[in-house]
């Protein structure tokens, strides 16, 4: 059970990442954004690079690369997390108060929604229960199905 303290940082939205008014959203598009990453060297899986955010509505836009599921051997479930801890990592690095995450890897991806999701919430609740700086993780997800994972997630 994730204590009402720390769920209380954590919002379910449906939705797309990039019209929020946050200070960081969670990316992988954007043409200026794959220039600054290639320029800090590329971004491999299960790891975050944190860039300008250029014409979106977060001034950041942290880019990771999520794990293709494709049966859920060789750590794909290591490398999910890795990247929301290293998202928020940076996000607390950088001063940053409130960062949105879409469903990393459950799209074309095809990592199974609802482990995803659970992933997702576990790793945000481990990171708040310790940790200064972020405040608010937005959980923006694209459709019922994905906003009903997480939602089950933070039960």
């Amino acid at each position: 059970m994730i204590p009402p303290a720390i769920q209380n940082k954590m919002t379910i939205v449906e939705g797309d990442t990039t019209g929020l008014d946050v200070d960081a959203i969670v990316n992988a598009a954007g043409q200026g954004l794959l220039k600054e990453c290639w320029a800090l060297g590329g971004c491999p899986t299960g790891e975050a690079r944190i860039n300008a955010g250029h014409n979106l509505s977060g001034r950041y836009v942290t880019h990771t690369v999520g794990p293709v599921w494709q049966g859920g051997v060789q750590g794909k479930e290591k490398l999910l997390r890795g990247c929301y801890r290293n998202s928020l990592t940076l996000a607390g690095e950088h001063g940053l108060a409130c960062i949105a995450f879409p469903a990393i890897s459950t799209g074309v991806y095809q990592f199974p929604p609802d482990l995803a999701a659970r992933i997702a919430v576990a790793i945000v609740a481990d990171f708040r229960a310790g940790a200064d700086g972020v405040e608010k993780v937005i959980f923006c997800c694209f459709g019922e199905a994905s906003v009903d994972a997480h939602i089950a997630a933070m039960a």
